[in-house]
Order: structure tokens, then C-alpha cells, then sequence
């Protein structure tokens, strides 16, 4: 998602009393049962931070076994210098607590959570004699027998408990002076914890929101729940009642939660047919509303129609994925290649997952990437959101096909061995009433904060109240959902930064100083959902990558969250591609080595960084792709082989390859590319989109709902014929490279030259020596770079070559031996030639490995 200035943007810290009152009125007090009657906390100011209200934190056992709850300046410590040694992060050991499912085993009397819940029955609280409710309506989290046995082969999950949250102020001593702040904060992660485990049996299990709401299918039936405490009545209409709003009048219980059961017909047949349309009726503050359920697993818009319809969505068992495939281990060297399934064809049309499928993954896996990043999966109402404002969270795209079909696209990614990263928002919400979260009770304050606070001005969409307990219940269900039953590898989360400060970044130059963080601006409510969702999500599936897009430089980020960071495993380093955008509009004679040096290596110690020259946002109308800055118009007619080039053209692949390079050779530990940039796409992306009329009457003018823009050109990177065809080919070659030498993972990094008048850099990763002349004449024989150990080098990839839609101006056949004594600060050297607008990587030959080609 775009942000002004090349950043995106987050919410304030909860320095405030809760101004959400519960359904019964009283501000004080909020429930935390299966379902919270409101808001699960109530804030007050003591001491200049919030604080949980110890009025309202005492616990009660009902009669039926629910349990109840009435309710500084940047010192230089945090960037990396120009020589740096990346350890691998360590994490202490922590013990395993028993998830709810051992936990019932104890007691042959408890009913099992997956087969006979009731809505209103929580876990029971320890007390041997509290006894479970019979529940009035059998419920079973899986819909066949079949599915239900496989569950009980596999080992029960859990997550980890909570660690001592100190090892941040041994990573950064620095910290030491906001520990008040950094303590505070994980001190109510860990709150939140503790009341999770009592109230709900875990966050394994409250995580598992998806088998209590929405549609739940069992053997004598299908239940319905939605949680809406604003609600005067519901009823659930559809298909399969002829839409009467009279026919299934849903019963709400003492936390909000509206609920109906529907029987099995008379000849054993589900009550609602597998496709049906389905919405919920509800009489509400702002009137009778029908809604998409907020749980809807599937939602699609009929031609000709404006509005969604919620599916129900329960196909044969032979009509189900079944995954064939196993997830592929997290590789050490994460390559992403970012892609938007709808705009993934060359024709102008949406695409579909079974053609991404058969046709894009076969190609990221050839480019050498091992991980594919999925845009605008949530499903969302405007497709020129890009994906970004989601109406319907638990739902995938239906432009694109069915919930099966994308099950299978990621079965056969896995299949490639290629990762598949999801791009998840929960950052914001669409604003839409009709489709959406928005007012879906009638309140603006149901999923959402009231108000201004609620109203993200520059996206125009909602946010998320973090503190709310059911809020909380749905984003860490939707994040689990995805992996569990899509079997997604991670996530890519969006808009962090937006969430985790009340400015939400806006119109805000992020300097270093830690006072940015750890202050009245901060939005703490926001950081502890994030713990939560990294500890769940690590904790649950080892295996899963999170990267957060975050352009603050939030210390702790990418600290393991029982260390007392907030736990992601990347941070997506958005400076690097403003960097690039603010160079290019000057003349590359212009640049500074320094400056280039320093932005591409600016990141946290032991904080990992996914890097780009440039992703989707680049590429959008209104801005520009590193290719067409660099070439502009030159790219419609002197791109072909068999006609002169001009010297725009062949400044801009010289530069282009060199950018991509440096930027993932020095950038970060991970590398993201957006589809079609491997070979400098021609077009931008313009969505389809007509007429636009604005309040004050002026028009903004669209393009005919033309999907023209909104494809990408693959035939033109595949080209032999054209220049497209070698950048293409280098890009290819430098993920290669990654793959068989793993520089960007190496502790090894050490930059030995940045000369302002050579317009030379020259580094060390790994074993690889980089040497970059971004002189735009000059070229220099027997230039002596240094290194650090000895032997013979080679060339093992060069930017120059004709492969490439280079001169081919170097041998290499030509090996290079080291010599002894100091040179740039190196014990070694070895004398090159570098052409002018080059980048050339030499192998010490003792790894044996053959150079890339190709």
C-alpha cells in the first residue's frame, strides 16, 4: 500500500479510559467469556500511561462453568556501520505449556472442544468441581469423519509461555532508558496471556474463532453465530429461505453473540445448499440492515449487481483440495517474488488461480526465487484497492475462482518448493457498509474505535480497536485461518506502521530518536496485538515467516517476541526504494556513493530486512518504475534488437542492473521484486476504473474500465528479441547467485571502498567480492580491490555481459590471484578491470561452484 512519501502509516498509544461502553451500558465493566459483552479492558490515565482498571480484574465461576471476568538520539547503536558481521539471532528456550485439547483429556466428563462446544461455554477454569454445560446444540468443528480422525493423528499445538521479555536491553543497551515503556508494554502482552489462558483455554484455542462463528457444520446440522451486541434483533436469510426475514429469527445471549440452529433436512441433507447466497438481518441503531456474515468463508459479486453476497460455501468431499504436497522448509535466504493474481495474465483480463498456477509459478521458480508473495488475497469489494481495503476477511478473492482453486495454486507452489507469503491486512478495514465490517451492527464502534480515532483520513478506511477482546479473537482467528486451512507459509503484514502509532505516520519524518517510539504517540494496544499474532503464529507453526512493513524503524521489531521484541521475522525496508526515486531524478553524475552506502545498509543489528529497488507501489499510476525513470519513453521504440539503441536505453539497463544488484547485495537478508519489474515492465498498473464525481462536482476522469494497465507483459521479458529479454536474464542470474553462494545470509560483510571520484563501491559478502563502477565514461585497468582471503577469484557474474544486454567488454575465462599486504583496510587485493556502469561479483575458486550465466 502506498504512503506519502514512500512510507506507510499507523495509530496513539491508549493513554485513555475506554470510552466504548459494554452492551449493558456500564462503562466499567466488560466481560471475558467465550464471547466479551464489549470492550475487554477499560483504560484509565494513572502515572501518565494507561493501565488496566484492577477494579474490574477479579474472576467468577457461574453455575454452568463458564468463567466471567466483570469486566534520545540515535547514538549510532541501531544502524549497521560499513562493516558488518550479522550473528544469528538466539532465542532462549522456553517451556511448552499443554494446549486446552490435553488439557480436557484429564477430565473424561469435559466435553471435546471440537465436536460439542456450546457458544456460551468457555473453558472450564481448573476447579475440578465446575461441571460443563450441556450444550443445547452439537457442534463439530470438522465437516467429515474422515477429517476429524486425521486431526487426532496429528500432535497437539501450543503455544510457548511468555518469556522474561528482557534479552531487547542486552541486544540494545540503548533501551535501557525506556525500560518503563518497553516493560509496560510487555507487561500487558503478558496480562493478556494469563487472561487468555483462563478465559478461553489458551490461545491455541482462542485462536480457533472460525469453528465458534460463523457457519459451523455438524452431523445433524448447520449453527450460525455472529457476535453484534449493538443488534435489537436478527435473523439469518438467504437462498434457502426464499430471503424471509421471518423464517430463522436468530436468539442472542448475554454477550452479544446472535445464533440460530438449522436442522438437516428430512432426507439428511444439509438445511442451507452448498452455494447458497446467504446474508444476516439485523434491526439496528442505524436502521434494518442486511449484512455479509462477518465469518463468511466466501463471498461473490453476480454480474450486473453491486453488492456482495455472503456463499456458504461447503462443496462434496470430492469437489475439496486435498493437499498433496508438503510445506517446504523456511529457506536461509528468503526470495520474494511479489505478485497480484488478478492482473497476472498478459491479456487484459482478471486471471485466475488455476492459470496463475499453471503458468506464474512455474516461472518465479525458473527466475531462482523461493517464495511468492500473494496481493489482494482477502477479498475486497474494489478491485483498485490493489487489495487493501477488505470487506470480507475469512474470504478469498472470488474474482479469481473458488477457495479450492487457490488451495490448489498453493499445493502446486509448494510442489516448485516455492513459499507462499500472504499479503495480510489488518492494519485497516474497507469502509464499506453494504459488504464490510463498517457499521455492521449499526455502531461505528463494534469492531472499530468511535470517532476520529476509528478513521484512518488518508486511506479512507476504518481501524481496528486492538483493546477490544472479540476484535482480538477475530484478527489472530483470520491470521491462523489462513494457515491452517490454506496452508499459506507466513505473511507479509501491511500497513504496520500505521498500527502501531496513533499519527499513524502521517506527515511524520522518522529520525532515530528513540523518544519517536516509546512515547504518548505510540499505540500500545496495536504492539501487544502484534506480539500476540507473532507469538501465535511462531508458535504454532515454527516454520512460518512474518514480515512486517514498517518505515519507522521501530527498535525491537524483528526481536523474537519472548525476548521482548515484537516479533516479526523481517522488517520490509521501504528507505531503499524512496532512496532509489529520490537519486533518479537527479543525473547518476550527481549521486553520492556515501549516501548510497549508507541508506542500503541503515538497519538494525540482529534485525533482519526483506529489501527492494521496488515493489507494487512503484509501479501504480502516479509514479514511476526504476525503468521508466530511467528510460522513459525510449522503452516503446528502442527496446528491439534489430534496430539502434540511444544512449537513454543503454544508461538504463546499465543502471538498472547495477541498482537491482546493490540494492540485494547490500541491502537486507531477504530480497522482494514485484512481477514484471525483473525486466523493466514498459506500463504501470491502472486498475479499471470510470468516472469519479466528488462532493464539490468536479470530475475526475477515469479510464473506461479498461483493463489494459492492469496485466503484465510477460511475452516482453521472454522476447529474445528484445532488450527486455536481458534484464530479465540477469535478474534470473542474481537470484542464482544467492541461490548456490547465500551472500545475503552471510556474517561476512565488509564494505572496503566507497570513492566519491572513481564513483566506485567494492564490498565483501560471503566469499564474493562486489565491485560496482558507477562512473558514467570512465572505465579502469589494473584496479586494485581488496580482499580478505587469499587464492584465485573469478568471475561469476557481470553485468556487462551480452547475455545481459551488456558490451561484453570482460574475459571471463580470466582468473585473479590475491597478493599479499594491506590494501583498503583488507589483507589482501587483487587488480581487475571495471568498465564504466558495470557491476561485476568474483568467487574465490576454492567454493568450486560455476559462475551464472544464466
Amino acid at each position: 500500500m502506498a504512503y506519502t512519501s514512500g512510507i506507510r502509516f499507523p495509530c496513539m498509544p491508549s493513554l485513555y479510559k475506554s470510552a466504548q461502553p459494554g452492551f449493558n451500558g456500564d462503562r466499567r465493566i466488560s466481560s471475558l467469556s467465550l464471547f466479551s459483552k464489549k470492550d475487554s479492558f477499560s483504560r484509565k490515565i494513572s502515572a501518565g500511561k494507561s493501565s488496566y482498571d484492577h477494579d474490574t480484574s477479579h474472576f467468577k465461576v457461574a453455575a454452568s462453568g463458564k468463567v466471567l471476568v466483570p469486566g534520545s538520539q540515535n547514538d549510532g547503536s541501531s544502524s549497521l556501520t560499513d562493516q558488518l558481521e550479522t550473528p544469528e539471532m538466539v532465542s532462549e528456550d522456553s517451556e511448552v505449556l499443554l494446549d486446552a485439547e490435553s488439557l480436557q483429556m484429564e477430565d473424561d466428563e469435559r466435553i471435546e472442544i471440537d465436536e460439542q462446544d456450546h457458544v456460551s461455554s468457555s473453558v472450564a477454569s481448573g476447579d475440578e468441581n465446575a461441571q460443563s454445560e450441556e450444550p443445547s446444540v452439537p457442534l463439530q468443528g470438522k465437516v467429515s469423519t474422515k477429517k476429524s480422525e486425521a486431526k487426532t493423528e496429528v500432535k497437539p499445538r501450543s503455544v510457548p509461555p511468555p518469556g522474561t521479555g528482557q534479552k531487547i536491553y542486552e541486544i540494545d543497551p540503548t533501551l535501557a532508558r525506556y525500560r518503563e515503556h518497553l516493560d509496560y508494554r510487555y507487561g500487558q502482552y503478558k496480562r493478556l496471556r494469563e487472561e487468555i489462558d483462563k478465559c478461553e483455554g489458551g490461545l491455541e484455542v482462542f485462536s480457533r474463532g472460525y469453528e465458534k462463528l460463523g457457519f459451523i457444520r455438524s452431523d445433524t446440522g448447520i449453527t450460525y453465530r455472529e457476535w453484534a451486541p449493538g443488534a435489537k434483533s436478527a435473523s439469518l436469510i438467504g437462498d434457502f429461505n426464499n430471503w424471509n426475514p421471518n423464517a430463522d429469527i436468530m436468539t442472542q445471549n448475554e454477550f452479544g453473540v446472535w445464533e440460530i440452529f438449522l436442522p438437516n433436512n428430512a432426507d439428511g441433507s444439509p438445511p442451507v445448499p452448498h452455494g447458497s447466497r446467504v446474508k444476516i438481518r439485523m434491526d439496528t441503531p442505524s436502521g434494518i440492515k442486511d449484512s455479509i456474515p462477518a465469518w463468511i468463508k466466501f463471498s461473490v459479486q453476480a454480474p450486473g449487481e453491486i453488492p456482495y453476497n455472503g456463499i456458504y460455501y461447503d462443496p462434496p468431499e470430492e469437489e475439496k483440495h486435498v493437499f498433496q504436497h508438503p510445506q517446504p522448509k523456511r529457506p536461509k535466504s528468503l526470495r520474494i517474488y511479489e505478485a497480484h493474481v488478478g492482473m497476472s495474465s498478459t491479456k487484459p483480463v482478471i486471471n485466475t488461480y488455476a492459470n496463475f498456477r499453471d503458468e506464474v509459478l512455474p516461472r518465479i521458480k525458473r527466475l531462482g526465487y523461493n517464495a511468492v508473495q500473494l496481493m489482494a488475497i482477502q477479498e475486497h469489494s474494489y478491485y483498485a484497492s490493489f487489495g487493501y481495503h477488505v470487506t470480507n476477511f475469512f474470504a478469498p478473492s472470488s474474482r479469481c475462482g473458488t477457495p479450492d482453486d487457490l488451495k490448489s495454486l498453493i499445493d502446486r507452489a509448494h510442489e516448485l518448493g516455492l513459499l507462499v507469503l500472504m499479503d495480510i491486512v489488518h492494519s485497516h478495514a474497507s469502509n464499506n457498509v453494504l459488504d464490510g465490517l463498517n457499521m455492521f451492527d449499526g455502531t461505528d464502534s463494534h469492531y472499530f474505535h468511535s470517532g476520529s480515532r476509528g478513521y484512518h483520513w488518508m486511506w479512507d478506511s476504518r481501524l481496528f480497536n486492538y483493546g477490544s477482546w472479540e476484535v482480538l479473537r477475530f484478527l489472530l482467528s483470520n491470521a491462523r485461518w489462513w494457515l491452517d486451512e490454506y496452508k499459506f507459509d507466513g505473511f507479509r503484514f501491511d500497513g504496520v506502521t500505521s498500527m502501531m502509532y496513533t499519527h499513524h505516520g502521517l506527515q511524520v519524518a522518522f529520525t532515530g530518536n528513540y523518544n519517536e517510539y516509546f512515547g504518548f504517540a505510540t499505540d500500545v494496544d496495536a504492539v501487544v496485538y502484534l506480539l500476540l499474532v507473532n507469538d501465535l503464529i511462531h508458535g504454532l507453526f515454527p516454520e512460518a515467516v512474518t514480515v512486517g512493513e514498517d518505515v519507522s524503524g521501530m527498535p525491537t521489531f524483528c526481536i523474537p517476541v519472548q525476548d521482548g521484541g515484537v516479533g516479526f521475522d523481517y522488517r520490509l525496508h521501504m528507505a531503499v526504494a524512496d532512496k532509489w526515486i529520490e537519486l533518479l531524478k537527479k543525473r547518476d553524475e550527481d549521486w553520492k556513493m556515501g549516501d548510497v552506502i549508507h541508506t542500503l545498509t541503515n538497519r538494525r543489528w540482529r534485525e533482519k530486512c526483506v529489501v527492494y529497488a521496488e515493489s507494487h507501489d512503484q509501479a501504480l499510476v502516479g509514479d514511476k518504475t526504476i525503468a521508466f525513470w530511467l528510460m522513459d519513453k525510449d522503452m516503446y521504440d528502442f527496446m528491439a534488437l534489430d534496430r539502434p539503441s540511444t544512449p537513454l536505453v543503454d544508461r538504463g539497463i546499465a543502471l538498472h542492473k547495477m541498482i537491482r544488484l546493490i540494492t540485494m547485495g547490500l541491502g537486507g537478508e531477504g530480497y522482494l521484486n514485484f512481477m514484471g519489474n525483473e525486466f523493466g515492465h514498459p506500463e504501470w498498473i491502472d486498475f479499471p476504473r470510470g468516472d469519479q464525481r466528488l462532493p464539490d462536482g468536479r470530475v475526475i476522469p477515469g479510464n473506461n474500465n479498461s483493463y489494459d494497465k492492469c496485466r503484465r507483459r510477460f511475452d516482453l521479458g521472454d522476447a529474445d528479441y528484445l532488450r527486455y529479454h536481458g534484464m530479465q536474464e540477469f535478474d534470473q542470474a542474481m537470484q542464482h547467485l544467492d541461490e548456490k553462494y547465500g551472500f545475503m545470509t552471510s556474517e561476512h560483510q565488509y564494505i572496503s571502498r566507497k570513492d566519491e571520484g572513481d564513483r566506485m563501491i567494492v564490498f565483501e559478502r560471503g566469499n564474493l567480492v562486489f565491485v560496482f563502477n558507477f562512473h558514467w565514461s570512465n572505465s579502469y585497468f589494473d584496479y586494485r580491490v581488496g580482499c580478505m582471503k587469499p587464492g584465485k577469484y573469478k568471475i561469476v557474474l557481470d553485468s556487462d555481459d551480452s547475455l545481459f544486454g551488456g558490451f561484453n567488454r570482460l574475459d571471463h575465462t580470466a582468473e585473479y590471484f590475491s597478493s599479499e599486504g594491506w590494501y583498503d583496510n583488507r589483507p589482501r587485493s587483487f587488480l581487475i578491470y571495471a568498465p564504466s556502469r558495470t557491476a561485476v561479483v568474483y568467487a574465490l575458486v576454492e567454493d568450486e561452484l560455476e559462475p551464472v550465466e544464466s
